[in-house]
């Protein structure tokens, strides 16, 4: 017969093992979920307007940008979070009258200033909504090839729309672009990611990573040392090659549009809810996406989907990023 404090020990012990059991299947289950890695660039409509209106539209957008990082992680996602910068590294170069600092001094300046906003909005959400997860701003480096075409004929646009007296009198370089004409600066392509360790780790330790601000601060190596150089590099290429780097299992581009479209604005206009690397190619061909546009978000999504095999390669527009992963919005490119 036992004895009645033993039974109770034995019990005890007993319930305490299959609860280690069950608790150290969860946990394998949740780091199977959790290794799931999505990068999710910011549309440049959620941080600021080029012509300088509509801030409360911009506001609206950024709540849905917050609403997608929840579902993520709700969901069982890793998120990391790259954002555009060009309205904002324009503006500071523009107070900057006696160019005393270079354009890479910059990029970084604006991955600080938004990366802090972006960081509070964010932590207050996950405070109130008694999730564990904190943001992580990195301040993010990416090397460049000092040689780049990118550097001889500056496309990337910067800064506010320009007036015509502005357009007129400015010695900078100026295309006309959809919101008007905005001054253009070198934008070579993205080569490595420097900080990349230090994303995945952050990754593994359940941060929600705020990383290469404005497409990265563009580094060239020279005789062993980095320096940086006055270029803005495109966010969303900048996006698709981290997506690649840190083995990521999505890269969500959220933009303006609920979908890529072809005939765009026509009677005719067709929705593609999914489109493979030669649907791309040959629209690219016949112009669907132009340069100034859609054209390198699309670009950034090809090189992802080709370059990283089962990764899920989507354009959405902000709030809709967990129906584009289960295929019911936007649109998926495929190889």
């Amino acid at each position: 017969q036992c004895h009645p404090v033993r039974l109770s020990i034995r019990l005890r012990n007993e319930l305490q093992n299959r609860l280690n059991r069950a608790k150290g299947q969860t946990l394998k289950e949740i780091h199977n979920i959790m290794s799931r890695i999505v990068v999710y660039a910011i549309g440049g409509n959620a941080l600021s307007n080029p012509s300088g209106q509509d801030q409360e539209h911009s506001a609206a957008i950024l709540a849905h940008v917050m609403s997608d990082v929840i579902d993520l992680l709700e969901a069982g996602w890793g998120v990391v979070l790259t954002h555009g910068n060009g309205p904002q590294v324009g503006h500071l170069m523009e107070l900057d009258v006696q160019h005393s600092q270079s354009m890479d001094t910059w990029v970084a300046a604006t991955q600080g200033m938004i990366g802090h906003s972006l960081a509070l909005n964010l932590d207050s959400i996950l405070h109130r909504r008694r999730r564990p997860e904190r943001t992580a701003c990195i301040l993010t480096r990416v090397l460049v090839d000092g040689g780049d075409q990118g550097f001889a004929l500056p496309t990337k646009p910067v800064g506010p729309v320009l007036s015509p007296e502005v357009v007129m009198s400015a010695d900078w370089d100026i295309a006309e672009t959809i919101q008007g004409p905005r001054r253009v600066v070198a934008s070579p392509l993205p080569m490595k990611v420097i900080d990349l360790p230090v994303i995945r780790k952050l990754v593994e330790l359940h941060a929600v990573v705020v990383c290469g601000g404005g497409g990265g601060i563009p580094i060239v190596e020279k005789e062993e040392h980095f320096c940086g150089v006055p270029a803005v590099i495109d966010k969303d290429r900048l996006s698709s090659l981290l997506a690649i780097q840190l083995e990521a299992d999505a890269l969500i581009i959220s933009t303006a549009v609920d979908a890529v479209r072809t005939n765009f604005g026509k009677h005719d206009e067709v929705i593609h809810r999914r489109l493979s690397l030669d649907d791309c190619e040959r629209y690219m061909e016949q112009g669907e996406f132009p340069s100034g546009s859609m054209g390198p978000k699309i670009g950034s999504l090809m090189e992802a989907a080709l370059h990283r095999p089962g990764l899920q390669a989507i354009l959405c527009q902000p709030g809709e990023a967990l129906l584009a992963l289960r295929g019911d919005a936007g649109t998926t490119i495929h190889v």
